[in-house]
This record gives structure tokens, C-alpha cells and sequence, in this order.
């Protein structure tokens, strides 16, 4: 304890030892005592020594500081000592000292202080990198600050968030991968949000800054831990961008998961976090006094909006985003922002910027964005207001980029727009009292100065950007150029200035105008060729040995003249083609055309502007490729370089498999017309099939029961025959009289049913003439008819199973009455024995009548099997015919509808004729009830075949019986 006095108090007697020899015997002590206060105090005077003493502390006592972590865990202030004395190691002494006098910004920079010394900042970081480095070696020592988090001391816990995120900002990526790995480590470093002690929530922010730096994994699972709700709840509790730099870290650490994050950017939106920004942007009316703090949060906040609706997003996630933000009024507010007075430049210029990307390629968005006026009297558009910033020289640099930006983003793919800006130019819609878009644009283009003239040129290429319409309007702007003279076209006019010989940065932006302008518009072409002085200009700036500022115009030169001559239709006799080409070959040589030709894209600046579309320049005379423009020359360069080496013969050659190609497109075009017809025709009976094939399946089902029901009648009627067989032989015999009675009243029933039987079959036979008729119809409709053969194939297996389907209930039907003549024979022997044992010449009659009648009845079934053979006849007959047919898809599916149609019916009548079998069979069990219950004997059918055979011979008998007496 005296040592420790003497390191901690007063001066001790004698020699001092020196730091290192001071340290070694703490560092014993540490490792040694047996008490928890030696160690303690021991631990508690290594952290006062730890930054006077960082690289004999680290050296020595980072081991022991890791083992008192390990056993200690007990004490909480031991804890804290060993955590801020490793805090001190690992940490920057200058960092240190500026956090004591200086404000941290949430990306850990100091803000207003001056720079330290290089030299020894260099030094400081190299020493913290190497302890951080022997640190995290062990991921073991990592994991036990991540379960050191779980104590809710603030002594330990603050400690161990500050040490985290110092080796976090030291070795970031190996311990983000240990902390990814580690069981339930990021949602404890989330944990941290929730702690009601605002310093350890605000260094958790720090903390979760450096850990999702970089890591789409750990930016997922903090996103899906709930950290939007969290951080926007600590952003709206802290007064949103009236708010801290609490407020400042909540929009980094969201900046840092949605950036570049389109699983995060999902979820922010599906969560209907979008509609939760708007409030941000809610400014007063008075909007002087803006602080600092309050500038930067707001201008973290567009950046935020920025992120949703960047351009570098896939297209479907930034169209989704940018129609949540217009539904939910973000879009709105941020125009009132952009009209707003009193907002600092800087942020409205950003403002401008996040206005640009949120209305890009979005109709809904644009048309909104060109309704909105400004707060002016009159009033006037904001196009109109933003174009008169673009083209003033005494704006800010950035803010008149930020307009042009905005400008292209609200023609980018709006031809609504588009025509409307060039309408502006037309002699019809011109206004005298008003100022337009046209003539502020017109005033910027021949203006001195050339940062207008070439933002006011690029805004024009905008308005003609794939907008072939457009490119043809144009051309019939007139301007007056001085009083006495004769108005010229704009076209001539931007060819004029540019032969002048003004600014670099004007050349090059008219020259881009003309281009985009001519591209892909002959009219345009022939137009600029007419002029008798265009084609010697360029022949002449592309021939001539310029210095390194003019090779770019070269360049330019050269693809416009590439340009006339790749869309050139010759309808200039001086100017064709092939003149166009001799010409650079006499002039100019075609290896130095396409040289020339190559100085574009090999310029640095050009690669610059074709990386985003937002125009980002370090300085105005820099600004001189546009986005949009590196695209057309990426498209031209090739295209042009094999124009103009290619032969007249090779010309009329592509110019024959142009026009065969344009008839080929025209024929496809057709065909793709007459295929969508017969999508749409096939669609509709594809919807006809598959109703009737429900109809199909509730008939077959019903079929299905009806065969069950007769099929149950049959074994009922078997039975019944058993029966009525033994009973005949014990009953005995009953009253003739009787009999007779009983039996003539049956014969009565039984020919009314005969003859009900028989208009039924004239019935049928009507039908089965007009069904022929239809069958007739179709098979004349399908030999005029031609169709694919794949749909031939399924309607004849259809086909083919409807005919199976046919010939077995044309089976069971025969069947049927074949049963009915045998039932009906015996009825009529066990009818004739009666009659012939009474001997009454009346019931014979009666009975040969019936006889007849039924004979007569069987006839007419034989015809309508005939009938119905025909029928299946005249199907297969159809089914050659439809194998030939060559219609198209849409007829035959009618025609398989209807053909199905018929079928139904078919089994429809055939349904019914099952009933009425089914009925006679019903009332001929009947009828040999009746004769069982009057006590005649029903024999089987040997039985009955037998007296069949007997009641012929006795009819031969009583025949010549009654011959013998008439001649007598």
C-alpha cells in the first residue's frame, strides 16, 4: 500500500523509479495479490498511466487487464478501471485531448478544431492499430466485452461501449466478423438503444456507426432488430432536425443501413417508415436564424430520401419509393422547401437535388412537379423560376448544377414534358407578357456567358432526347437576330455561333445540342446539310492540327458529321452518302476521321460524367460531358467508324436487307396482330372448355348413378325371378274367370304403353334427322376449315372416347332390349296357356294384337340401333375429316364446342331412352307380379322358350281345326 502512495500521493523519499520500472511492479501486483483491493488500486493507478505511460501500459499490462476482465467479474469498479485503461491503449492520445475541448460529429471527426501534427497523429494511429491488433487476435477476448454489455452498471457498461468502438474503428472488418459470429452479439450491441442513460445510448449510436460500416450481413440484422422504429423514435423524442447531434448520429447510422442496401431499402419502405420522414421537412415561415447543428441534420435528412430514390436503385424499387413518397405528401413538402424563403443556400440546393431524384422517370411525379408555382405575383412555374437561376452567372456554381439536374430528371422519360418545353419555342405559343422556359433557355444559349450557354444547350438536348417528334418541332423555331434582318432557324443559329470560334465549353455544348438534335432524324439532317457552310466547317476543324484543348471539339466535329452521314437519305444530291465519304477520304483521311473520332471518349472528363447522371463538377470549366450525351457516343462510335469504311456496294446492300428486314418487321407485325386475336380467341374458349368440361363431369357423374340405380333394379329384378320361379311351383290354380278378367285389363295397360312407346320413337327419330342435319353442317363447315395438328390430335382422342363412350350405353341399351323382348314373350305365353285354357277366341285376338304391336315395337328399336350405328358412322367420318382439316386453332375449338354440344345431347336422349327401358321393365315385373298373384305359374326362360314352342303347335292345331269345319 506504501508503493501504491507513492505512485497515487505524495513524493516518496529517495530516488523515483521510472515509468516502465513503475508499471512492471503494478503489473505484478495486479497478477500476484490475493486481495481484490491490491488489485484495485493497483489496476486504478495503471489507468492514470495509461496515457502519459500508452506504450509501456500496453505493452506490459494488457495480459493482466484481459485475466482481471475474466475473474473479476464480480467487481464493477475493477471492471470499469481494466476497461478504461484498455480504452486508453488502444485509443488516440489526440482524439483524447480534442474530445476534452471539442465537439465529436457522429462519424467520430472533431468539428472546428485544428489538425494535429501529421507526424505524430501518423504514430498514435500505428500504435492504437497494433494493440487493437494483438487484441482481437484472441476472438475470445472480444466475445467477453460483448457479455461485459450485459451489466447494467454504468461503470461497466459505458467503458466497454467506448473500448468496443475504438476496435471497431481500428480493426473493423476482423471484429465485425467475430461480433457476426458470435451468438446473439449484434442484438446486444442493440440493447443499447433501449438504455434509459442517455450517454450509453448515444455512444451505442457511435458503436452501431462503426459496426455496420461496410457489412450488408450485420446491416440486415440490425435492420431487422428493430433499428429503423428505434432510431426514428429517438429522432422525433430529440425534435428532428430542430435536434441535437444526437440527432445527427440517428441519420448517419440510418444512412449507413440503407445505403447501397436494397433488402433495407425494402424493408424501410414495406414498413411504411417513408411516410414517418415527412415531418422532418416541416420548416415555419420564418426560416431565418438557421443553426448549424439544424443545417446538418435537415441535410442529412434529404441525403436519406436521396438514398430511396437514387438512380443506382433497381428500377421497380426506385419507381415504388418514389410513388409512396408522392402519396404520402414527401414530395410535396419538399417543393414547399424548394419555394420557401430565408432557407440556406447549401440546403436548398440539396433540396433541389433530392426534388430531381424523386420526380426521375416518374410520370405521376413529373406531372406534379410542373404544376407547382412559385409564391410569386404573377405566379409563375418553378421551371421557370429554377431556369432563371440556371442561367444567372451570379449564382452559386453547385445550385445551378443542382437546377440542370432537376431539369433532366423532369424530362427524363416524360415526352409530356418534353413537348411542353419545346412548345414554349413554337411561334403559336409564344407570350409576349410572360417569361417561358423556351426563352429563358433560348437567352442562355447565345448568352456571354459559357457556363449558360452550355447548361442552357443541354437542357435543349434533354428536351429532344429520344423524341423524334420533338427534333422535328424544333426545327421550326425561328429567331430575329437583329432588327432589318431576316429571322433564321435555331438550328442555323447554333451553327453560326459555333463557327465563330467562342469558348471551349460553348463549342462543346452546342456541338452536344446538335448532335442529340440530329441523331437519329434525317429531317434534321437534311436540314443541316442545307446550309451550304456546315459541311466545310467540320471538314475543316476535324483536318486541322489543333492543341490539346481543341481535340476535343475535333472530336465532336467528327461525330456530327459522322452522324449526317449514317442517317443520311440522300435527298441532298451534294450531300449523299457516298459524297459525304469521298469527301472525308480526300480531306481528312479516314484513319484520322476515326482517330479524331476516338479523342471523345479517351478525354478524362468523359468517364466522369458517364459514371452517374447527376452532374458533379469540382469546377464550372471542368463541366463539359453530360450523362446522357456518353451514351449516345458509347452508341455512335461504332456504328459511325463502320459507315465510313464501308463501299457503295456494301450501302445498297444493307440499305436491300434494311427494306427486307422492314417488310419482314411489317409481315411479324401482322402476325403478331393476328396471333394476339387468336390468343385472345383461344382464351375465351379455353374458358367455353373448361365450363363444358364441368358440365361434362357433373353429366358423367349423374350417368354414373343412373347406371348404379339400374344396375341395382337388374339384381332386384334376378331376385324377384328366383322368387316368382319357387313360389309358381307351390301356388295352385285359380278362377279362369278371374284370370281372364284380370288379364284383359293388363292387356289394355300394356298397349297404351305400347303406344306411348311408339310416339316416343317418332320423337326420337326427329331428333336423330335434325342432329344428322347438324352433323351434316359441321362436316361441310370442317372440309372449308383448316388448323394446326396438335389440336387435330386431342380432339380426336376426345372424340374417340366420346364414340367409346357411345358404343357401350349402345350395348347396354341392346342389352336392355333384348331382357324387355324376353320378358315381354314370356309374359305374353303365360298369357296365351290362360287364354287357351279358357278357350275364348277374344283373348286370342286381343293377344295376337298385342303380339303385333310388340313385334312391331321391337322393329322400330332395331331402327333406331341402326339409327344410332349411322350416327356413329357419320362421327368417324368426322373424325377423318377433322384429321385433314387445316383450320385455324380459333375454329376448331368452336367447333369441338359444339361438337361436345351434340354429344351431350346424344347422351342426354339415350339417358332417356335407359329410362323408359328401365320403366318397361319395371312394368313387366309388374305384369308377372300380377300373373304370380293370380296364381299362374312363371317358369324361367328354358320354361318359357318350351311352352313357346307348345303354344305354336296348339295354335297349328286349332287352325286346322277350324279350316276342317268351314269346309264342312
Amino acid at each position: 500500500m506504501n508503493f501504491l502512495r507513492g505512485v497515487m500521493g505524495g513524493q516518496a523519499a529517495g530516488p523515483q523509479p521510472s515509468g516502465a520500472e513503475t508499471i512492471h511492479k503494478l503489473c505484478d501486483r495486479v497478477a500476484s495479490s490475493t486481495l481484490l483491493e491490491d488489485r484495485r488500486d493497483a489496476v486504478r493507478a495503471l489507468k492514470s498511466l495509461s496515457k502519459k505511460y500508452r506504450l509501456e501500459v500496453g505493452t506490459q499490462a494488457m495480459d493482466h487487464l484481459v485475466n482481471i476482465l475474466q475473474t473479476d467479474r464480480s467487481d464493477s469498479e475493477i471492471l470499469g478501471y481494466a476497461l478504461d485503461t484498455l480504452y486508453n491503449i488502444l485509443c488516440n492520445d489526440e482524439e483524447e485531448e480534442q474530445d476534452a475541448v471539442t465537439p465529436i460529429s457522429a462519424s467520430g471527426k472533431p468539428k472546428n478544431a485544428s489538425s494535429p501534427d501529421e507526424t505524430a497523429q501518423k504514430q498514435s494511429d500505428d500504435l492504437g492499430a497494433q494493440f487493437t491488433e494483438q487484441f482481437v487476435q484472441d476472438p475470445e477476448h472480444v466475445t467477453l466485452l460483448l457479455a461485459l454489455l450485459e451489466e447494467f452498471d454504468f461503470h461497466v457498461r459505458w467503458p466497454g461501449v467506448k473500448l468496443l468502438t475504438a476496435l471497431l474503428k481500428n480493426q473493423g472488418v476482423q471484429v465485425q466478423g467475430i461480433i457476426l459470429v458470435s451468438p446473439m452479439g449484434v442484438s446486444r450491441l442493440m440493447d443499447l438503444l433501449a438504455d434509459s442513460r442517455e450517454v450509453i445510448r448515444n455512444d451505442g449510436l457511435l458503436l452501431l456507426q462503426q459496426l455496420t460500416k461496410s457489412n450488408a450481413a450485420i446491416q440486415k440484422i440490425v435492420a431487422f432488430e428493430s433499428a429503423f422504429e428505434r432510431l426514428l423514435d429517438i429522432i422525433t423524442e430529440e425534435g428532428s432536425s430542430d435536434g441535437g447531434i444526437v440527432v445527427e448520429d440517428c441519420l448517419l447510422l440510418l444512412l449507413n443501413l440503407l445505403k447501397n442496401n436494397s433488402s433495407n431499402q425494402n424493408f424501410f419502405k414495406e414498413g411504411s417508415y417513408i411516410q414517418r420522414m415527412k415531418p422532418w421537412f416541416e420548416i415555419g415561415d420564418d426560416n431565418s436564424g438557421w443553426s448549424a447543428q439544424k443545417v446538418t441534420n435537415l441535410h442529412l435528412m434529404l441525403q436519406l430520401v436521396r438514398v430511396m430514390v437514387s438512380p443506382v436503385n433497381s428500377p421497380g424499387a426506385t419507381s415504388s419509393c418514389q410513388k409512396s413518397m408522392y402519396q404520402c405528401g414527401l414530395l410535396q413538402q419538399l417543393c414547399t422547401i424548394l419555394m420557401a424563403t430565408g432557407v440556406p443556400a447549401d440546403i436548398l440546393t440539396e433540396t433541389i437535388n433530392t426534388v430531381s431524384e424523386v420526380i426521375r422517370g416518374s410520370q405521376v411525379n413529373q406531372d406534379y412537379f410542373a404544376s407547382v408555382n412559385a409564391p410569386s405575383n404573377p405566379p409563375r412555374p418553378a421551371i421557370v423560376v429554377l431556369l432563371m437561376s440556371m442561367v444567372n452567372e451570379r449564382q452559386p456554381f453547385v445550385l445551378r448544377c443542382a437546377v440542370l439536374y432537376c431539369f433532366q430528371c423532369f424530362l427524363y422519360k416524360n415526352q409530356k414534358g418534353q413537348g411542353e418545353i419545346v412548345a414554349t419555342l413554337l411561334p403559336s405559343t409564344i407570350d409576349a407578357n410572360s417569361i417561358s422556359a423556351g426563352q429563358l433557355l433560348c437567352g442562355g444559349l447565345f448568352s456571354a456567358d459559357s457556363l449558360s450557354n452550355w447548361c442552357a444547350a443541354v437542357a435543349l438536348a434533354h428536351s429532344l432526347q429520344d423524341n423524334l417528334t420533338q427534333k422535328e418541332q424544333l426545327l421550326r423555331v425561328q429567331l430575329a437576330t437583329s432588327l432589318g434582318k431576316p429571322p433564321v432557324s435555331l438550328l442555323q443559329q447554333c451553327t453560326n455561333i459555333l463557327s465563330q470560334g467562342s469558348k471551349v465549353q460553348t463549342r462543346v455544348g452546342l456541338l452536344m445540342l446538335l448532335c442529340t438534335w440530329i441523331n437519329n432524324c434525317p429531317i434534321a439532317v437534311t436540314h443541316f446539310l442545307h446550309n451550304q457552310e456546315n459541311v466545310p466547317f467540320l471538314t475543316a476543324q476535324i483536318s486541322e492540327n489543333l492543341g490539346e484543348d481543341e481535340r476535343l471539339v475535333q472530336g465532336l466535329c467528327a461525330l456530327l458529321l459522322g452522324i449526317c452521314i449514317y442517317y443520311n437519305d440522300n435527298s441532298l444530291e451534294n450531300y449523299t452518302k457516298e459524297k459525304l465519304k469521298q469527301l472525308i477520304e480526300k480531306r481528312i483521311g479516314k484513319e484520322n476521321f476515326v482517330e479524331k473520332l476516338g479523342f471523345i471518349t479517351k478525354h478524362e472528363l468523359y468517364s466522369r460524367a458517364a459514371q452517374k447522371p447527376q452532374p458533379v463538377f469540382p469546377a464550372p470549366e471542368q463541366m463539359l460531358f453530360d450523362h446522357e450525351f456518353t451514351k449516345l457516343v458509347k452508341e455512335l462510335e461504332g456504328v459511325i467508324t463502320k459507315a465510313v469504311h464501308k463501299s457503295n456496294e456494301e450501302e445498297k446492300k444493307e440499305e436491300e436487307v434494311k427494306k427486307t428486314l422492314e417488310q419482314h418487321d411489317n409481315i411479324v407485325t401482322q402476325y403478331k396482330e393476328l396471333i394476339r386475336e387468336q390468343d385472345s380467341q383461344i382464351q375465351e374458349l379455353k374458358e367455353q372448355v373448361e365450363s363444358m368440361s364441368s358440365q361434362n363431369e357433373q353429366m358423367q357423374t349423374t350417368v354414373s348413378q343412373q347406371l348404379a340405380q339400374i344396375q341395382q333394379h337388374k339384381d332386384q329384378y334376378n331376385i324377384l325371378k328366383l322368387k316368382i320361379g319357387k313360389e309358381s311351383q307351390s301356388n295352385g290354380q285359380v278362377d279362369v274367370s278371374q284370370v281372364n278378367g284380370l288379364q284383359t285389363e293388363e292387356l289394355t295397360q300394356l298397349r297404351e304403353e305400347v303406344e306411348e312407346l311408339r310416339k316416343q320413337h317418332a320423337l326420337f327419330q326427329t331428333q336423330l334427322g335434325d342432329k344428322d342435319a347438324l352433323i351434316s353442317a359441321l362436316r361441310s363447315e370442317t372440309a372449308d376449315s383448316s388448323a394446326g395438328g396438335s389440336d387435330h390430335t386431342e380432339l380426336l382422342k376426345e372424340l374417340e372416347a366420346l364414340r367409346n363412350q357411345v358404343q357401350a350405353q349402345s350395348a347396354e341399351i341392346n342389352q336392355m332390349q333384348t331382357e324387355r323382348q324376353e320378358l315381354l314373350r314370356r309374359a305374353e305365353a303365360g298369357s296365351s296357356d290362360e287364354v287357351s285354357g279358357s278357350g275364348g277366341s277374344l283373348e286370342a285376338g286381343a293377344t295376337a294384337e298385342v303380339e303385333s304391336r310388340l313385334a312391331a315395337q321391337t322393329a322400330e328399336t332395331e331402327i333406331l340401333k341402326e339409327a344410332a350405328k349411322g350416327l356413329s358412322e357419320s362421327r368417324a367420318e368426322l373424325e377423318q375429316q377433322l384429321a385433314a382439316a387445316t383450320s385455324t386453332v380459333a375454329i376448331l375449338q368452336t367447333e369441338k364446342a359444339k361438337l361436345q354440344t351434340e354429344v351431350q345431347e346424344s347422351k342426354k336422349e339415350q339417358d332417356d331412352l335407359l329410362m323408359l327401358l328401365a320403366d318397361q321393365d319395371q312394368k313387366i315385373h309388374s305384369l308377372r307380379l300380377r300373373l304370380k298373384n293370380l296364381g299362374e305359374p312363371v317358369d324361367d326362360e328354358d320354361d318359357l322358350d318350351c311352352r313357346d314352342q307348345t303354344d305354336e303347335e296348339d295354335y297349328e292345331e286349332d287352325d286346322e281345326k277350324e279350316e276342317d269345319k268351314d269346309e264342312n
